[in-house]
């Protein structure tokens, strides 16, 4: 037998709670670029606990990602390139690999990989901190958890998902050029022109912003979960990290595409 249907006060009251997350993360987010545009964030501590969380983050990350991305990157490509000398539309060849897999599924994979193997422990060790004392000791000292605690993470997140959608895109353009012409140079200038004839202003933009879009997505929402009143779990910290990459790749896909 199905659940009976909650009373409409209850629904009112959970609707207005999930609401209330996102607002708090939303604040959240707003005193994380806040303090991220701040000088003293790069200065002193501060910046020394940045550089270890970004070396931490980078250290594990960056080889292991730029070997599967390149082993899927030539998967795809070689797909394209077949598929499309196949068909006779060798000259769309660059505009298929470009579009699919450097516009859209370098900076999708490449968020994924830092959720998954960085932003997760994150949330977790902060959790666990909130959980033994350390938020309020910070606070009995004078200083905010969220600054000396979060922001540095985050930070190196961005940064870090940032550095692995430069590198894959590198890569991916170098094996469609090699997958489409070889090791011959003569063709790198019209390469290179039409890959520039992609990167249009108005795609270059929305391209960055979903970028940093999905750096930052990866990077608050699952530390959000620690400073809540009721801290969620891994499973909650994911699902709205999901939902905020889905709107951030729709907005591109309306950006780009309508």
């Amino acid at each position: 037998m199905s659940a009976p249907p909650l009373p409409t006060r209850d629904r009112l009251s959970a609707w207005a709670q999930r609401w209330a997350h996102w607002g708090a993360l939303l604040r959240l987010t707003g005193r994380v670029l806040a303090w991220a545009c701040m000088r003293a964030t790069y200065t002193g501590p501060r910046w020394q606990a940045l550089a270890h969380q970004l070396v931490a983050a980078a250290a594990p990350t960056v080889w292991w990602y730029a070997v599967l991305s390149t082993l899927f990157g030539q998967v795809l490509i070689r797909i394209v390139v077949v598929t499309a000398v196949g068909y006779g539309l060798t000259p769309y060849a660059v505009e298929m690999v470009v579009r699919v897999l450097v516009l859209e599924l370098i900076p999708l994979s490449a968020a994924l990989f830092v959720l998954m193997r960085v932003t997760v422990g994150h949330g977790q060790v902060l959790r666990r901190w909130r959980g033994d004392g350390t938020f309020d000791a910070l606070q009995r000292a004078g200083q905010d958890p969220l600054r000396e605690l979060a922001v540095p993470r985050v930070l190196a997140a961005v940064l870090v998902t940032l550095l692995l959608v430069l590198l894959s895109a590198a890569v991916a353009l170098v094996l469609a050029y090699l997958n489409l012409y070889g090791f011959t140079p003569w063709a790198l200038p019209g390469y290179t022109r039409a890959v520039g004839h992609i990167f249009d202003p108005a795609v270059t933009l929305i391209f960055v912003l979903k970028t940093l879009g999905f750096a930052l997505a990866v990077s608050v929402v699952p530390l959000a979960a620690a400073f809540e009143a009721t801290p969620a779990g891994d499973l909650r910290a994911l699902v709205r990290t999901t939902a905020v990459l889905l709107a951030v790749e729709l907005l591109s896909l309306i950006g780009n595409y309508y």
